[in-house]
């Protein structure tokens, strides 16, 4: 963590900003713990802005938590698995694109959240050009500037606004002459402190960032110059059992590869797969082995690239975990064995934040917990659902 730690000292001596961006599956796109993330680091260091949105909805759950959206119309999110007809996704893997031959409109209000202030005094908006662009309008705070997508070669291309520092409103709207792709934009302040980018996918897996057009990618990572680059995924890689683990680790070499190519100044992390329990026909819950090889495999790969490694099952409490988080009073597990309810995302946030600033301040043993465990002469294969919580322990130490 030596490239983040520096860029948070910077910010604490009113030096600089220290830069996050969190890339994960369905846990990072509930916008839970990366913002509680966010909140902390902000709350101490300063806050240097909400980060990097997409200015419509692309799925139907998308959430920031530092903005609400308003009426947006004529507008349709595309990422990998909605075959789109080429590769250029950008930082998020995703893109929004308005009806080509109607008018669509979208708009969001920056807010106040959870002891932020959410200001911003600089806006940035990441877009595409192309030969056969349309021309579109954006508004803050009632001010419109008239843009155009088009231009002889397609490429990408960035519009910058300097505005007072506050909340604002953002609106969007197109003529409907020509395509407009939008792959995002950023929502920063002049002045230090630290921005948490958090970009998720639900249903995404690590190698999906191989699936980008590389150059693109690497553009606007560069843009972004983050000092810590942070990997969520395995949970969904933790089911294809089709896939031999040793394409998943070569995959997985390639993704991590990309990312230090990319931004070689950052610091890195694997967060590895939840626990994801197996449910037989006869309704029992088993193990599922192969999360075990995307944690070793994980582990391995982030000593090879000089990363750090978050082991989310050893938090969760070992395998079959899900099952005491599913059935604690109050419930850190959702329903489907899979998620986590806000307040388990809450848990899992607090104590990342506290594994990510191990060592800042002084070296020492991070605690942590409450986290639920298994009961003397309990066998968790035969757990079954709605069988009573178990006591959870009082703290445990991250080793």
């Amino acid at each position: 963590m030596r490239a983040f730690h520096s860029a948070l000292r910077a910010a604490e001596q009113k030096r600089g900003q220290a830069r996050v961006l969190i890339y994960g599956a369905s846990h990072v796109a509930a916008e839970v713990y990366p913002d509680l993330i966010r909140r902390r680091l902000q709350q101490r260091f300063g806050e240097a802005g909400p980060g990097f949105i997409l200015p419509a909805k692309p799925l139907t759950h998308y959430r920031h938590a530092g903005v609400t959206f308003d009426n947006s119309t004529g507008w349709t999110g595309y990422k990998l698995s909605d075959h789109p007809l080429d590769a250029f996704f950008g930082l998020a893997g995703m893109y929004i694109l308005p009806n080509p031959r109607r008018p669509s409109r979208t708009a969001f209000v920056t807010k106040a959240h959870a002891g932020l202030s959410g200001f911003a005094s600089r806006f940035e908006l990441y877009y595409w050009k192309q030969p056969t662009g349309g021309r579109f309008k954006v508004s803050i705070d009632g001010k419109p500037r008239e843009l155009s997508a088009a231009a002889n070669s397609a490429g990408p291309a960035y519009e910058h606004w300097e505005v007072p520092d506050g909340l604002h409103r953002v609106e969007v709207a197109t003529r409907g002459d020509g395509p407009v792709r939008i792959f995002g934009m950023s929502m920063e302040r002049d002045t230090p402190g630290v921005v948490v980018d958090a970009v998720g996918i639900p249903g995404s897996r690590a190698k999906t960032h191989l699936s980008w057009d590389e150059a693109l990618y690497r553009e606007h990572m560069d843009k972004r110059h983050p000092d810590l680059v942070v990997l969520a995924y395995g949970t969904n890689e933790a089911g294809d059992d089709y896939q031999p683990i040793e394409t998943y680790a070569a995959d997985l070499r390639r993704v991590v590869a990309r990312i230090r190519h990319s931004v070689p100044q950052a610091s890195c992390l694997l967060v590895g797969p939840s626990d994801r329990p197996n449910r037989s026909d006869g309704g029992q819950y088993l193990d599922r082995p192969r999360t075990a090889q995307i944690v070793a495999t994980q582990r391995a790969v982030s000593h090879e690239y000089g990363c750090g490694f978050f082991d989310l099952v050893a938090f969760m409490g070992g395998p079959l975990s899900m099952l005491d988080w599913c059935n604690g009073e109050p419930p850190l597990g959702a329903s489907d064995h899979v998620h986590f309810t806000h307040r388990g995302y809450e848990a899992l946030g607090n104590v990342l934040h506290d594994a990510l600033m191990l060592g800042y301040d002084a070296p020492s043993a991070l605690v942590f917990g409450p986290r639920p465990i298994t009961p003397p002469g309990s066998t968790l294969t035969e757990i079954k659902r709605g069988e009573p919580a178990r006591e959870p322990a009082a703290t445990s130490k991250l080793r």
